[in-house]
């Protein structure tokens, strides 16, 4: 009896693997198919596949076989949009009013951070202004470089002009202002644009995170 319950249960076992190779076998063509180069590309030329259409590839074959697009053909494409160029446009206005307030010029060591796809450093750069970096947890060739805005990599005191418009954002706003604060100069201008706040508490809050600075003006923008 107990010889019999054995061999019933190797049999089954030999079921079992017999299933889990051709299972495998199976996978591995599929794979091998899908992966071929020249299907691939035949695929698409008839597909037609652009990352426009079709921005999550199905498979990772797939997504291997697309064209990279080049950083700067990227960030083409994406200044040509009337969106980016309307938020260029609002950053240069805010500008303009920093240079009638004598604390920018074409010569002055601007910081963005926490710039995004770098509006404002567009902005900075298209008025004139030759030295702006823009920093940003994911990087945005060719204006925005990766950086933690709470452990930036800069020497202190190497800017005139420190600005945000992440600072609402921050995961730890007093880290953040402190490391703008420390890389901008004596006698330096730091410039935080915060978006939903009061203006009475919200600029009391933050006029506690800088330490080695005072609130010289602040204004609420419409």
């Amino acid at each position: 009896m107990e010889d019999h319950v054995e061999r019933l249960l190797n049999r089954i076992s030999l079921c079992f693997a017999a299933i889990a190779t051709l299972s495998l076998l199976h996978l591995f063509s599929r794979s091998s198919f899908s992966c071929d180069p020249s299907l691939l590309h035949r695929r698409n030329q008839s597909q037609s596949l652009t990352l426009t259409l079709s921005p999550f590839p199905s498979s990772s074959c797939e997504a291997a076989s697309r064209d990279i697009i080049p950083p700067e053909k990227r960030f083409h494409k994406l200044r040509s949009t009337h969106a980016f160029q309307r938020r260029v446009q609002s950053f240069s206005s805010l500008f303009l009013s920093f240079r009638s307030l004598g604390i920018l010029s074409n010569s002055s060591h601007v910081l963005c951070v926490s710039a995004g796809a770098g509006h404002e450093v567009a902005a900075l750069q298209d008025s004139g202004v030759v030295d702006v970096t823009g920093v940003e947890v994911i990087d945005f060739p060719p204006l925005v470089k990766r950086a933690d805005p709470h452990n930036l990599p800069f020497f202190d005191g190497v800017f005139d002009l420190g600005f945000s418009t992440g600072f609402a954002a921050a995961l730890f706003p007093r880290r953040f202002v402190e490391e703008i604060e420390r890389t901008v100069r004596n006698a330096g201008v730091t410039v935080l644009a915060v978006d939903g706040w009061e203006p009475k508490n919200g600029v009391e809050h933050v006029e506690k995170l800088f330490k080695t600075s005072s609130i010289v003006e602040h204004e609420r923008l419409r």
